[in-house]
């Protein structure tokens, strides 16, 4: 399949040496036509499977959004830029809208794609929030577990756009800026995360947005007047340093999630966890789910 990139005649002042010819075309790429495009690939990158993935999710939870950022050609029509891009409109089988821009000098390759790609922290930080770093792994942990609570949290399929993030974020504000406050106070007293903690501690209050949470998080910091049995007490006293790099047999995300809300589920519901114990996640282990309670205690 031939694909004729036909562009509209360039400005007549030149924007920079070299770019007297480039010109930018929204388009509507489909995978037939990126599959035309990256024929022309002569001097692009390596591919990186793992983004490519990354992009064509992106792409199929409807996440795209039309930037500045599309494909570039040369004057010769080689592509220079957006191999990523394109391959990703072909795993994903879906067309999507992108600028693409013609007459690039061919020496701008170099400097094309070299700057630090934003963060989720950085897209949160026109919130005006505290926290940044905090706040994004949060929502991105609470969407993981959402999506896949029995599955690894690392690695591809563990990417978060910063679009779902923000948007996580935007839908529940109130919730997320006391998650945040919470997880880096109960950090100074037990074993876990702050992100951990944060999590574990908006997801439990979502299921249960009645309890006396006042009663949990007291228990949880001070250890003061509880029985041997209670479940706060025991999840204090699972070992600080269980979590941390280089740490023996070192407690993952997941682990240290899945931890907190057994103990949630044990003090919310005592007679149903008479004797509790608190270890990481055995092979094949299901996440537990934070008990649905409207809550009288």
């Amino acid at each position: 399949m031939t694909v004729a990139i036909a562009f509209p005649e360039g400005p007549d002042e030149p924007d920079g040496p070299g770019m007297d010819d480039v010109v930018p075309r929204k388009m509507r790429i489909t995978p037939e036509i990126a599959a035309a495009f990256l024929a022309r690939n002569s001097v692009n990158r390596r591919l990186d499977k793992s983004h490519v993935q990354a992009l064509a999710e992106a792409i199929l939870r409807g996440e795209w959004q039309l930037t500045h950022q599309g494909i570039g050609f040369d004057r010769n029509g080689r592509l220079l830029d957006g191999q990523h891009r394109l391959q990703a409109i072909i795993e994903a089988g879906v067309p999507v809208e992108m600028f693409v821009w013609g007459g690039l000098a061919e020496d701008v390759f170099p400097v094309l794609d070299t700057v630090k790609r934003r963060s989720a922290a950085d897209a949160l930080s026109s919130t005006g929030e505290k926290y940044l770093t905090l706040l994004s792994s949060t929502i991105r942990h609470v969407l993981l577990f959402r999506a896949m609570p029995n599955e690894p949290w690392t690695g591809v399929r563990s990417r978060m756009s910063n679009d779902r993030i923000l948007a996580e974020y935007k839908a529940d504000v109130d919730s997320y800026r006391v998650a945040v406050s919470v997880g880096r106070e109960l950090a100074k007293h037990i074993f876990a995360s702050q992100t951990a903690l944060a999590v574990g501690y908006f997801l439990t209050t979502e299921a249960a947005p009645a309890a006396d949470i006042d009663d949990w998080t007291t228990g949880l910091k001070s250890g003061a007047n509880l029985d041997p049995g209670d479940a706060r007490l025991v999840l204090r006293e699972v070992p600080k340093d269980a979590y941390r790099r280089g740490a023996k047999r070192r407690l993952d995300m997941r682990d240290q999630v899945s931890m907190y809300i057994k103990a949630w589920n044990a003090w919310v519901r005592p007679e149903e966890d008479s004797e509790l114990v608190l270890r990481r996640l055995r092979k094949n282990e299901k996440m537990p789910m934070p008990v649905k309670e409207r809550f009288t205690r």
